[in-house]
C-alpha cells in the first residue's frame, strides 16, 4: 500500500541535500540556484535523458559517468543556465561541476552526476558555480530538501516534491523526489530536472529498467508547451539502507509494488509540472480510451496536449470540440470519426454518428473550473492513455518574450 508523507529527496533514509545561492545569473542575490543531494552510502542509480540531438553538456557527461559503471553518491544541479551549446568548455565545466560536488560530499567524481537548467547558449559562471556548491557541501542536513527543491526551480512558481512509502516485500521503504519544470515542456526521454531517491535495494539493471517504465508512464505523458528541452533529466538513486532483500527481477515478490511506488511519485511530479505551466490558469487531463493500442493512444492523447487552439479554447472556457477531434485527426493514428465521443468531464459534447447536440452551459461550467478534465473516446479498440497539460494564456507569451533578461 502507498502512503504519501510528507517530504522529498531526503525522506528516504541516509540522504542529505541542501540549496544555496551562488548568483548564477549576476543580477539574482536573493534566489536559490545550486543544490546537492548526497547519499551517505553508494547507490545504484537509474537515469533517463532528453532525446533532442542538441543535449545539454551535462547529459553527455552523466551518460559517461554512468556508463562507466560506478555506483553514485551525489547529484549537482544550478538553475539559471542550462550549459547547452557551449562546446568543447561546456563538457569540461560540467566534469567540473561532477568534481566540485564530489569534493563538496566527500565522494569520488565518479560518484556524482551533475544537472543544469536555464538559458541555453550563456557559458556558466564557474567561479561562482564552484563556490557555491562548496557553500552548498557546507550546507548539507537530512532537513535540506526542500531548499534544493527551491534551487534547481526557473520559472517555476512552486517547488516540487513528493515522497511516499510502500511495502516492498514485507518491508518498508521510502521514495521520495522533486522536480522542475514550467516551461520548454514535453520530455521526450528514452526544461525538466527530476530527482529521486529511495532506500529500496534493487539492482542497478533492474533500476534502470524501473525507472525507464515508470517514466513512460508519467514524464512522457506531460506537455505544457510541446517543446522539448535539451536538458530533460530524470535520475534515481536507491542505497538500500530500508533492508529489504534486493530486488533482481521483475518476477521478484515486491518489484511490482516498489515500481508502483516510483510511478506513483513521478506522476506526482508530472502533474505539479503540468499546473504550473507558465501562464497556466487551468490544469488539464486528458484521456484518450478505444483506440488500436496504447501506442495510439498516446499518439493522440499527445496530439491533443500540444494543440495551441485546444489550450487556447480552454483558457478561454470555449467548449470547442472541433479542435479536440481535429488534433486526433492529424496525430497520425487510424480511427473512425463518427464512432468518436468527446466529453469535458462528465458533459458530453460529441456523440457517435457526430451527435452535435449539447449543453453549452454545462460545458461551460466543466470549463470554468481550475481543473479540467478531457475525455475522447475513440471505440475502436482497447488501448488507453492518459496525459496531463495546461492551458495556453497571454502571460506564457510575456514570460517567454523575454526569457534572457
Amino acid at each position: 500500500m502507498i502512503k504519501e508523507i510528507e517530504g522529498g529527496v531526503t525522506a528516504a533514509k541516509g540522504y542529505k541535500a541542501s540549496g544555496v545561492i551562488c548568483s548564477v545569473k549576476p543580477a539574482n542575490k536573493t534566489k536559490k540556484d545550486v543544490a546537492l543531494i548526497v547519499s551517505d552510502v553508494p547507490a545504484a542509480c537509474g537515469a533517463v535523458f532528453t532525446l533532442n540531438k542538441v543535449p545539454g553538456a551535462h547529459v553527455t557527461v552523466d551518460k559517461e559517468q554512468l556508463a562507466a559503471g560506478a555506483p553514485m553518491r551525489a547529484f549537482g544541479g544550478n538553475s539559471g543556465n542550462a550549459n547547452a551549446c557551449t562546446g568543447a568548455r561546456g563538457l569540461a565545466d560540467a566534469r567540473a561541476m561532477c568534481a566540485a560536488a564530489a569534493a563538496a560530499a566527500g565522494v569520488k567524481p565518479a560518484e556524482v552526476l551533475c544537472a543544469s537548467t536555464g538559458v541555453i547558449g550563456q557559458f556558466m559562471p564557474m567561479d561562482r558555480v564552484e563556490a557555491g556548491i562548496a557553500a552548498a557541501g557546507k550546507a548539507l542536513s537530512a532537513a535540506g530538501g526542500r531548499d534544493a527543491a527551491e534551487a534547481i526551480m526557473t520559472t517555476d512558481t512552486v517547488r516540487k516534491e513528493c515522497a511516499v512509502t510502500a511495502e516492498v516485500a514485507g518491508v518498508k521503504v521510502t521514495v521520495g523526489g522533486m522536480a522542475k519544470g514550467s516551461g520548454m515542456i514535453q520530455p521526450n526521454m528514452a526544461t525538466m530536472l527530476s530527482f529521486v531517491t529511495t532506500d529500496a535495494a534493487i539492482e542497478p539493471a533492474l533500476l534502470k529498467r524501473a525507472v525507464k517504465a515508470a517514466a513512460d508512464l508519467s514524464f512522457n505523458r506531460l506537455s505544457v508547451d510541446g517543446d522539448t528541452s535539451t536538458n530533460d533529466t530524470a535520475a534515481v538513486l536507491a542505497n538500500g539502507l530500508a533492508g529489504n532483500k534486493p530486488l533482481k527481477s521483475e518476477a521478484d515478490g515486491g518489484y511490482a509494488d516498489f515500481l508502483a511506488a516510483l510511478t506513483f511519485v513521478m506522476t506526482r511530479l508530472a502533474k505539479m509540472m503540468a499546473a504550473d505551466g507558465e501562464g497556466a490558469t487551468k490544469f488539464v487531463e486528458i484521456k484518450v480510451t478505444g483506440a488500436a493500442d496504447e501506442a495510439a493512444a498516446v499518439k493522440a492523447a499527445r496530439a491533443i496536449a500540444n494543440s495551441p487552439l485546444v489550450k487556447t479554447a480552454l483558457h478561454g472556457g470555449d467548449a470547442n470540440w472541433g479542435r479536440i477531434i481535429a488534433a486526433v485527426g492529424y496525430s497520425g493514428i487510424e480511427f473512425d470519426p463518427e464512432k468518436t465521443e468527446i466529453s469535458f468531464g462528465p458533459v458530453p459534447v460529441l456523440r457517435k454518428g457526430y451527435n452535435i447536440e449539447f449543453s453549452e452551459e454545462d460545458a461551460a461550467r466543466e470549463l470554468a473550473k481550475k481543473e479540467i478534465y478531457v475525455n475522447v473516446s475513440l471505440n475502436g479498440g482497447a488501448g488507453e492513455a492518459t496525459f496531463w497539460t495546461c492551458d495556453l494564456s497571454k502571460e506564457y507569451i510575456t514570460i517567454n518574450g523575454d526569457y534572457r533578461s
